[in-house]
């Protein structure tokens, strides 16, 4: 199936929908309607239309059914419910990224990760977000240390160790003061 910037999309046996904004080789990058981007590969998306005509004609025989065809929320980053002020939750593990990441070397994975977090920073930064859980796992903590590296070169982020019960160990919470100065 062929795929074009602004094309409506969601992923297969995943929660995820949006519209896809770049095309990279047989990734894409899909903005949701809450304004996440995400990146997933081309093999694992959906064009919206297809979608809803295939669940229409299927059901087509249900009188009186609403037919909800998209996704309430996606997993990879999620809004809090407390409108005033979102939570972002960025989950690192590269699996979560990435599908096919068995070819790369650790240096690639973490240098992948790292370009991750520090997009989806920006992005908080941009949409005026406050507050984001960076999801790294524990592991010998080198993702963990990176992300405090880059974290520091941010005017105006804090940072902390996020909730034990809700994350375990391996995950950072940051603070975005929105009115600071940025790199």
């Amino acid at each position: 199936m062929k795929f074009k910037v602004g094309d409506k999309v969601m992923v297969m046996d995943e929660n995820y929908s949006g519209e896809i904004i770049s095309l990279i080789k047989q990734v894409a990058t899909i903005e949701t309607e809450d304004g996440f981007l995400l990146e997933f590969p081309l093999d694992q998306l959906i064009k919206m239309e297809s979608y809803k005509s295939d669940i229409l004609t299927s059901i087509s025989h249900v009188p009186n059914k609403d037919i909800e065809t998209k996704p309430k929320h996606n997993k990879l980053l999620k809004p809090s419910k407390n409108k005033s002020q979102p939570v972002f939750e960025v989950d690192l593990h590269i699996e979560k990224l990435l599908p096919k990441y068995r070819q790369m070397n650790n240096h690639e994975i973490l240098t992948y990760q790292l370009e991750t977090a520090q997009r989806q920073l920006e992005f908080a930064i941009r949409k005026r977000i406050q507050h984001v859980v960076f999801i790294h796992g524990v592991g010998d903590g080198v993702l963990r240390t990176e992300l405090e590296y880059l974290f520091k070169r941010y005017d105006g982020i804090s940072f902390e160790e996020a909730s034990y019960q809700k994350y375990g160990q391996g995950a950072t919470q940051i603070y975005i003061q929105q009115n600071a100065q940025r790199n």
